[in-house]
């Protein structure tokens, strides 16, 4: 069949980890058609979770692209993975869809992944649908569940299918949009829509007079016609739902059991009817000077969309992700890269179904594509014409939260191990490595112990690297505290053309947070004004070393008050000397101090570890700056805690909070330190200089 941009519905599928994600996105393929059989995580052979690290972990870890078709309409399902470690992938999720689909447990509710992935729809105002899953678990409770969302999120949550029982008497789900009952099917079943049971009319009637009134509220002419006749048709239901949804008034809420490919029809009727598609939303463009502005996802006009994700897979090579957003792509489609303003073919078009690529002969806008062996193209690339080259805003991706140092055991390893990590990096953005001058390691990051775990064990399994890692050092710095003079003369004359220059002088701390700041107020032509710049030149190299560790130098003043020169001996190499020795001489006197990077920090717990996390923080030398609730026992802390203290809080927070706590944090300020931590760090700077 022809897709158009209106027949699109892209889905993301996001909640905590073990709420049955992967085993509903497999449940739903199945229940359209799309695949045979619907296969457990256990066998290792679901759509989805292909890879050989998510087999064996028997949990998704990256987001996998899947679509099937239902109504005559095309879904596009973004499978994510539930733990903290991996959120990068759900960001990247939620860029290329429409709305969400929240899958929240019957039984365990609301937990503190569903809390921060919300946080992460509600900045992009992105419509959502929980589905409430395992309702044939053991205290499994519908009811309860929607009243664990409302208390959490302060939103309007409306049943738009309910269960014929809970936990072990759990028999199937009744819709209340076209008020029918579906069954739970027999063993490789699909469902099919039935009578209503007759103990269930009553209730069925009183959910569907709510959730009437709530479509309502979508739309001011139903509005107005619920308050006449205190009734909507379906197709109404649906058309004030559909504008409710997308204004983000109310949260539908259905449910079922995915491993009993229950609640299933229901839920691909509801996402197929109601949900948004992508034909009329705005993506946001950004032109060369960082400005913003709107463009609305169409199919007419030249081809444009963005990478929002990037796979590097053995037998296809790179394989790139892009989202649509305005024309029509196909095989032919000579592409723009608009960060490279480079000019590639686009060669064979795919559709995925989890690992398998299906070529297709062209893509309409707000549809997903895979496009093979692009070689220009990265996550975050906009993909355009040369005649309208327009760049669309880039992906929010959280910042790392937790760093090693790391270095192959043996040496001659090395250049293949920085190959690996970079194209690790050019897979997952939020894993990073960096090679810091100042502590001379290379430092990978990601979100947790468990992401670079993942990433190393896969260099050391498919390449044979035996990898090292430790604590990584911690960035200091120096500064002034009070302001001193100094002079320094460079002299060297033993005959011949020799060298000289001298350099007085002044020096004071700076406010604010300013790095350096200089000024020539030499008067009389003292020195020459073509000696300035390498005065300067030889102050700058002074503070990359300051005199109590050899930190960098922040926050000083410099005034150059006077000098002396040669006519014969003088060079710019003698007054970079000259000044280098001077400033020396000055931050001896001027108080010099150690700082230390502090971090700004938001932790994610349950309230009952909050005194546990409190006093960890405070030995830690933490500042807390104030806590929120979150609702149903949830609360945030913001907190500064200087960065030496946070080598290892990923680790140390899952173990105070039996692995339920998260947290995000990023580099604040900086600030003195001084009595036995600094010492302590002073004599492991001195020690490790003399190592070297």
């Amino acid at each position: 069949m022809t897709i158009t941009t209106e027949a699109l519905r892209n889905i993301a599928v996001a909640g905590h980890g073990t709420t049955g994600k992967t085993v509903l996105v497999e449940s739903m393929l199945y229940s359209a058609g799309a695949i045979p059989r619907a296969e457990s995580i256990e066998s290792g052979k679901t759509t989805t979770d292909y890879t050989e690290e998510e087999i064996a972990g028997q949990h998704s870890i990256r987001t996998s692209l899947a679509h099937a078709t239902w109504n005559d309409r095309k879904v596009n399902l973004l499978d994510t993975p539930g733990a903290s470690d991996f959120v990068g992938e759900v960001v990247s999720a939620f860029r290329a869809t429409e709305s969400a689909l929240m899958v929240v447990g019957a039984r365990a509710g609301v937990q503190i992944e569903t809390i921060k992935l919300w946080r992460r729809l509600d900045q992009r105002a992105m419509p959502r649908i929980v589905f409430v899953n395992k309702l044939d678990e053991e205290r499994a409770d519908f009811a309860l569940a929607v009243s664990d969302l409302s208390e959490k999120f302060k939103m309007t949550f409306v049943p738009v299918a309910i269960p014929i029982g809970n936990g072990t008497d759990f028999k199937g789900v009744i819709s209340l949009i076209d008020m029918k009952a579906y069954m739970v099917p027999g063993v490789g079943g699909r469902e099919s829509a039935a009578e209503i049971p007759a103990d269930m009319v009553d209730a069925v009637e009183e959910a569907r007079a709510e959730l009437i009134g709530a479509a309502a509220e979508g739309d001011e002419e139903l509005e107005m016609k619920y308050l006449e006749e205190e009734t909507l048709t379906s197709e109404e239901i649906r058309r004030g739902l559909s504008e409710a949804l997308r204004a983000n008034k109310v949260v539908p809420v259905l449910g079922g059991s995915a491993t009993q490919n229950s609640g299933i029809a229901p839920l691909l009727n509801f996402i197929t009817n109601v949900a948004p598609s992508p034909a009329g939303l705005m993506e946001t463009v950004v032109n060369s000077e960082g400005k913003e502005s709107a463009a609305a996802i169409d199919p007419t006009g030249s081809f444009s969309g963005f990478v929002f994700k990037t796979s590097i897979d053995q037998f296809s090579g790179k394989l790139s992700f892009a989202k649509t957003v305005t024309g029509t792509l196909t095989a032919e489609t000579e592409l723009y890269n608009v960060r490279e303003q480079k000019k590639e073919r686009a060669g064979k078009v795919y559709t995925a179904q989890g690992k398998k690529l299906d070529e297709t002969s062209n893509v309409v806008a707000g549809d997903i594509v895979v496009l093979a062996k692009v070689a220009s193209a990265q996550t975050n690339d906009s993909l355009a014409t040369a005649g309208n080259p327009v760049c669309y805003k880039p992906l929010r991706l959280p910042q790392p939260v937790h760093s090693v140092a790391l270095e192959a055991v043996n040496r001659k390893d090395e250049d293949k191990l920085a190959q690996m990590l970079n194209r690790a990096t050019e897979e997952d953005k939020t894993f990073l490595v960096k090679y810091n001058p100042e502590t001379k390691e290379t430092v990978a990051s990601g979100m947790g112990e468990l992401h670079l775990n993942m990433i190393l064990d896969k260099v050391k399994e498919t390449q044979n690297i035996e990898v090292s890692t430790r604590v990584p050092k911690v960035a200091y710095r120096e500064t002034v505290t009070k302001s001193a003079e100094a002079e320094y003369t460079h002299k060297k004359q033993t005959g011949g053309h020799g060298q000289f220059g001298r350099v007085v002088i002044k020096t004071r701390p700076l406010d604010g947070g300013q790095v350096y700041e200089f000024a020539n107020v030499i008067k009389g032509g003292a020195v020459s004004r073509g000696y300035i710049p390498g005065i300067e030149k030889g102050f700058h190299e002074a503070m990359e070393h300051g005199v109590l560790a050899g930190y960098p130098v922040v926050g000083i003043g410099i005034t150059l008050v006077d000098g002396k020169e040669h006519t014969v001996d003088s060079s710019e190499m003698a007054f970079r000397l000259a000044a280098r020795g001077a400033l020396r001489d000055a931050m001896s006197k001027a108080g010099p101090k150690l700082l230390e990077p502090v971090m700004s920090l938001n932790v994610f717990i349950d309230e009952e570890y909050l005194g546990d996390v409190l006093g960890d923080l405070s030995g830690r030398r933490g500042k807390v700056l104030g806590q929120e609730q979150l609702g149903g026992g949830i609360i945030e802390i913001k907190a500064h805690v200087p960065q030496a203290e946070l080598l290892r809080y990923s680790i140390d927070l899952r173990s105070i909070t039996s692995g339920t706590g998260g947290f995000e944090m990023d580099f604040d300020h900086y600030d003195p330190i001084s009595g036995k931590i600094a010492e302590d760090v002073i004599s492991q700077a001195k020690t490790a200089a003399e190592a070297e």
